[in-house]
Order: structure tokens, then sequence, then C-alpha cells
């Protein structure tokens, strides 16, 4: 019983440090874009430009390999205590 009550604390736990991890994922990505466009902006772009440049990126950022390599907040320490967890039943 102790080691489901584990189980779930642990996953509530991971699942905070995912979505802490994300948001601040996500809010480093849209602010390098934004410093991008302000660094080196078309000429005649607008603010409806601006905005879909940061979008686009953003749906970039959505469907890449950094936002995937988040999960490994849950798999990291999952097989850690995996790992443990054998090791020390295994003697």
């Amino acid at each position: 019983m102790a080691f489901f009550k584990l189980l779930i604390v642990g996953l509530i736990a991971l699942t905070v440090i995912y979505f802490s991890v994300s948001l601040y994922s996500r809010s480093v990505r849209r602010e390098k874009l934004e410093k991008q466009w302000d660094a080196n902006p078309p000429s005649g772009a607008d603010a409806a430009a601006r905005t879909a440049y940061i979008e686009d990126g953003m749906q970039k950022y959505y469907h890449g390999f950094r936002r995937k390599l988040i999960l490994l907040v849950y798999v990291v320490p999952t097989v850690a205590v995996a790992i443990i967890l054998y090791v020390i039943n295994a003697n």
C-alpha cells in the first residue's frame, strides 16, 4: 500500500514540475521570438505581422523536438526509482 501512495504522490509532484517547466519553456521561446522580431523587423511591418510571426514560431515550437524533451520529467525519475527498487530488492 505504501508503494501506491508513493506512486500517486510522485506522479502528482512530477505533473506539477512538468507544467512548471512547460510554462517556463514556452515563455522563454515566446520572449526569444519577440526579441528576434524587435531586433530586425521587416520594413513596413505592423503589429499584426509581428503577432503572426510570433504565433508561427510558437506553432513550430509546439510541434518541435524540444517540447517533447520535457516529457523526460516523467521518464527519468520513474526509471531511477525503478532501478533503485530493483537494486535494493535484488539482494
